[in-house]
């Protein structure tokens, strides 16, 4: 029995130097493999670890991902300080996006991309027709493989570029939709303070008029169309606060810190110029990654070169193989002229993306020109108007005006305040969308 166990032992140790020195023999080819450990200015991690790996390690370079190297150097527009720069804080600090966990899974698959190239190895099991069980350890190192191993490296490091963008745009949405609910929430409280004291002018030009038809001086007529002016005014005032809360409600919803203090806006300025809106950094990750799939289906219609090696209770095997992973058919012609395509489909898209960003960003751009204008405009008309009611007001003690025409020219008056009043925030909100558009609103070296 002890013999036995001898002899297995001896056995096991023989076979187990056979397949390291299969594994030293298959590994010395992984230098013949088609392309460099990562194609050209398509590493799939940068400086700060995107892709999972830092420069320096076995295996990688020392470039960095163009498109995740533009993110990173984004800044801010918001200020450092202020009611934007508490709320955008709160807004980050309770997300709960997916985002950032797709980039963590990108990351990873990267990494395990990037060491394609070496050697695969693993068991193989076999029942021979003697009923006997045969186990080996099998090696295999591709020698030429038409760049498909290349192209899986570009398709994981373009897919960490795509979840990037992904990740920036969302931390920007998220930023974007608190400060618009912030904005509006100011908005409507400012408008419903005009309409408040527009309520109390009217209530009491409702009390002159129910003391009129007391006196016979006016008819009910009158009284019921001032009294309903005074119920619309009353209403408008009551919705104006309803969307002031609502607002206020969605931003809490958005975070766990209690806003209901802040007020004011932060100004700030866009750049210029700007970086590219993030549409079109995302159309030009998906590109590459389009570009990259497309190569691995070409390759996959091409010959290619492996080296295979086996070792169990036999003498080692070493062999080579050579063949396709798709069979070729009538249409294989058609098939790779398509994946040729595939290129110039994606550039189209981007400049498709990059045209549709820049007309989005120009109509922006003329509603923000326009609403400023029309601010500085309105506040000299509301400012004169301002100076004519009193005038009529006058008028009205002498005499020389009805009570009516004067209920209209308030009327008039108060909703033209309300609409200058709206205004700036309005211009704020612009703003806003702008800087979300290009991907601003969030420092790059946080994302």
């Amino acid at each position: 029995m002890t013999r036995n166990v001898r002899h297995t032992a001896r056995s096991r140790a023989f076979a187990m130097a056979r397949v390291l020195a299969t594994v030293s023999v298959v590994a010395g080819l992984g230098g013949c493999i088609e392309g460099a450990p990562f194609p050209s200015g398509r590493s799939p991690f940068s400086m700060n670890e995107v892709g999972g790996l830092t420069p320096g390690q076995p295996g990688t370079t020392a470039q960095t991902s163009l498109i995740i190297s533009d993110l990173s150097a984004r800044r801010s527009v918001l200020p450092s300080s202020g009611p934007y720069a508490q709320v955008a804080q709160a807004v980050l600090e309770a997300s709960k996006g997916s985002a950032q966990a797709e980039l963590r899974v990108a990351r990873l698959t990267a990494r395990a991309k990037s060491k394609n190239w070496l050697p695969q190895i693993g068991p193989s099991l076999s029942l021979t027709s003697l009923g006997d069980l045969a186990t080996q350890l099998v090696l295999e190192q591709v020698l030429f493989d038409n760049g498909a191993r290349k192209a899986e490296r570009e398709y994981a490091a373009a897919d960490v570029e795509v979840a990037a963008v992904t990740l920036s745009a969302e931390m920007n949405d998220t930023v974007h939709d608190g400060l618009s609910y912030y904005v509006s929430a100011l908005k409507a409280r400012d408008q419903a303070a005009v309409d408040t004291r527009a309520a109390a002018r009217l209530g009491e030009y409702d009390r002159i008029m129910r003391e009129r038809v007391k006196g016979g001086l006016s008819d009910m007529s009158e009284a019921r169309v001032l009294a309903q002016k005074l119920s619309e005014m009353q209403a408008l005032t009551a919705a104006d606060n309803d969307a002031a809360a609502t607002a206020m409600a969605q931003l809490q919803a958005m975070t766990a810190r209690d806003l209901s203090g802040l007020s004011g806006l932060s100004e700030f300025d866009l750049p210029t110029p700007a970086p590219d809106p993030l549409s079109v950094k995302q159309a030009e990750g998906e590109k590459a990654r389009t570009i990259a799939e497309a190569k691995m289906a070409r390759a996959g219609h091409l010959p290619g070169l492996s080296a295979s090696a086996s070792a169990g209770s036999g003498k080692p095997n070493l062999g080579l193989s050579l063949g396709t992973s798709q069979l070729l058919g009538i249409g294989t012609a058609d098939t790779l002229a398509a994946l040729d395509a595939t290129q110039d489909a994606a550039g189209a898209r981007v400049e498709t993306a990059r045209q549709a960003a820049d007309q989005r960003l120009a109509a922006l751009g003329a509603k923000l020109r326009a609403a400023q204008a029309k601010e500085a405009r309105d506040a000299d008309v509301v400012a004169q108007t301002d100076a004519g009611l009193k005038m009529f007001t006058e008028q009205y003690r002498m005499g020389r005006r009805t009570l009516m025409e004067l209920v209209t020219a308030y009327e008039n008056f108060a909703a033209m305040e309300r609409a200058q009043v709206g205004l700036k925030y309005d211009i704020a909100l612009i703003k806003l969308e702008m800087a979300r558009e290009h991907g601003i609103l969030v420092n790059g070296s946080s994302i």
